[in-house]
């Protein structure tokens, strides 16, 4: 994870290149949506891609894999948290452990301060190299949103459930260090338009990029998926 300073301030320029190539898919369709998108001129593609990848987690899967899925989501977010219990695992399953799809998280905090701490703590997490596996116990820890249950006393447990040295984890806290990467992803996404939580984006193996916002079913993620591998 790394704070790409290009992205900051990048604003509407980003924004306008993502009118032009982004088609956004809000509920479940009865047919397969289509992909055909514009171009947007290199600069402002190249901002969008630097927005979308930039300041965000580790991969999960093969760095190799033909399409990203960037995650935009909040640690306290209900329905982000709909998403990981209902829909991840199977696009785990399915499409990241066969090689074919990767997936990288970014952080977009708007629930409340205890999002801003998760957020840190997953910075601090990638540092030792188990950043997914403390986004996954955070999550299954879950306990709806602004009540507490995100608190630094609690995150520190759940760092240690996912394998972290607690105290290296703490001192990395204590740092905020990672403070100027969650800030760039979360003007990363305002720069997209992203407002609510989880909002995805899915690059293609032909550089089609394709909004999907909310927690939408294992199906609808599936046909996207299919539909770029088809071409």
């Amino acid at each position: 994870m790394r704070v790409n300073a290009k992205t900051l301030g990048a604003g509407a320029g980003i924004a306008a290149a993502a009118f032009v190539i982004v088609v956004v898919v809000s509920q479940v369709a009865s047919e397969p949506t289509q992909l055909q998108m514009e171009e947007a001129p290199d600069p402002q593609r190249a901002a969008l891609l630097a927005a979308l990848l930039e300041n965000g987690s580790p991969p999960l899967g093969d760095e190799d894999a033909p399409i990203t899925l960037v995650e935009f989501g909040d640690y306290q977010c209900h329905f982000c948290n709909v998403f990981f219990h209902n829909t991840k695992d199977a696009i785990v399953r399915d499409y990241i452990e066969t090689g074919l799809v990767k997936m990288v998280f970014k952080d977009r905090t708007i629930i409340g301060p205890d999002s801003v701490v998760a957020a840190h703590g997953a910075g601090c997490a990638g540092d030792q190299g188990l950043f997914w596996e403390y986004h996954d116990t955070v999550y299954a820890n879950w306990a709806g949103e602004n009540t507490g249950w995100a608190s630094l006393e609690n995150l520190r447990g759940f760092a240690a459930d996912a394998g972290l040295d607690v105290q290296e984890w703490s001192a990395c806290m204590a740092s905020s260090v990672h403070s100027d990467m969650v800030a760039a992803s979360n003007e990363d996404a305002r720069s997209l338009g992203v407002g609510g939580t989880p909002s995805f984006f899915v690059i293609g193996p032909d550089g089609a990029i394709l909004n999907i916002h909310g927690a939408q079913p294992y199906e609808q993620f599936a046909r996207v998926f299919d539909q770029m591998l088809e071409g």
